[in-house]
């Protein structure tokens, strides 16, 4: 059975499960096909540590870390209530097509809830047709105020190191 905790940054396993799991999808495909640096994984931990509304779920087979949920929490200004915005979804490829990460969203959504949030919001490649399906089957749609001005886009401004 997988067991499913909110992480706690200060725990060493629970460091060590995040850093592993986030990097082990950093070298997948729609993770960008690279492991994360050295630098990212020295600074990460206490990144997250001093982000307020921050919070990671983890997903384990036993005591073997399977999955991970990075979330942010942060304003709706439509709302003037909170929302979290999911970061990173990940489960091992060994671990996959076993709900691992349905039961994982259950969990942001309950924390969600707990914080008084409005919405929970989460990007996902065009391409990550199984990933589609979990968000979709979980409640998640494209996000349009006028279906006239279409769907929403996700775009980025890369800045330089």
């Amino acid at each position: 059975m997988t067991g499913i905790v909110v992480a706690d940054y200060r725990d060493p396993s629970h460091q060590k499960a995040l850093l592993d799991l986030l990097d082990d999808y950093a070298r997948d495909p729609m993770g960008g096909g690279k492991g994360l640096s050295s630098r990212v994984r020295e600074t990460l931990i206490p990144a997250l540590t001093d982000q307020p509304g921050a919070f990671s779920i983890l997903a384990f087979d036993g005591d073997e870390p399977v999955g991970l949920v990075n979330c942010f929490q942060t304003l709706s200004t439509f709302k003037a209530r909170p929302l979290i915005n999911i970061h990173d979804v990940t489960v091992k490829a060994s671990h996959r097509g076993q709900g691992i990460s349905t039961r994982m969203l259950r969990e942001v959504e309950a924390v969600a809830r707990q914080r008084g949030c409005c919405k929970l919001t989460l990007e996902v490649l065009e391409g990550n047709r199984i990933a589609q399906q979990v968000y979709r089957k979980f409640g998640f749609n494209s996000y349009e105020l006028d279906p006239a001005l279409g769907q929403a886009l996700f775009w980025e401004k890369k800045l330089p190191d």
